[in-house]
């Protein structure tokens, strides 16, 4: 809970920072500018307050770990949803309203999350798990978004937190099933591993060396 509400704070913070010119550079999200991620982080805000309003009376399929799916291979632009938010970003013409979106509906979805049993079970995506196995799998989520939100803004000043990288990587290497080198950082590990950035020849080696299957394509 406490890497969840740490995470998400941070990367609202720093959309709110980003100078309104700055929306419409490239975001670390191929083929998505600045202001498509934020709208984006819109929808996941939604998706978590519906989440948590969706109760589950069975026992959990999944966990933090075991609700990402690896998929065959990165986004191409031509899912419904993917093609929508980028219509719906252009729509909002200035940037302040969708800054204004995401703080009303993201803080909104944060005390949610607060408010929330821990322990307590949801269902989405047709599987179900607990409170804290939810929260704790959109850690991740913020944290590759904060990722992606800051790739291409030199003077972005609210990285994403140091134990939420941290977590993010420990998450990332058991969907992997092996660790990354430790001579990665945290940031090089999640950029590399998911594939947002090429590895230079020396961390090629290193990969193979540590048979880690890269990259990996979140869904």
């Amino acid at each position: 809970m406490d890497l969840f509400t740490r995470s998400w704070t941070a990367l609202r913070t720093a959309v709110a920072e980003t100078p309104d010119p700055d929306f419409g550079r490239p975001s670390g999200c191929a083929g998505w500018l600045v202001r498509d991620l934020v709208c984006h982080l819109v929808i996941d805000a939604q998706d978590v307050l519906i989440t948590l309003a969706t109760p589950a009376a069975t026992e959990p399929t999944v966990d933090a770990v075991t609700y990402w799916r690896v998929e065959d291979r990165p986004p191409t632009g031509d899912d419904p949803l993917d093609a929508l938010t980028v219509r719906l970003a252009a729509a909002y013409g200035d940037p302040h309203l969708l800054r204004f979106h995401l703080d009303d509906v993201g803080s909104a979805a944060g005390r949610a999350a607060e408010l929330a049993d821990q322990q307590g079970r949801v269902g989405t995506r047709d599987e179900v798990l607990t409170v804290a196995d939810y929260l704790g799998a959109y850690v991740l989520e913020w944290t590759l978004h904060h990722l992606d939100l800051i790739a291409h803004l030199p003077h972005a000043r609210t990285p994403p937190p140091e134990e939420s990288m941290a977590r993010s990587r420990a998450m990332l290497e058991r969907i992997a099933g092996a660790a990354f080198p430790t001579s990665f950082s945290d940031r090089e590990a999640l950029l590399v591993g998911t594939g947002r950035i090429a590895p230079t020849g020396a961390q090629r080696a290193e990969l193979r060396k540590a048979a880690v299957r890269f990259p990996l394509v979140l869904g």
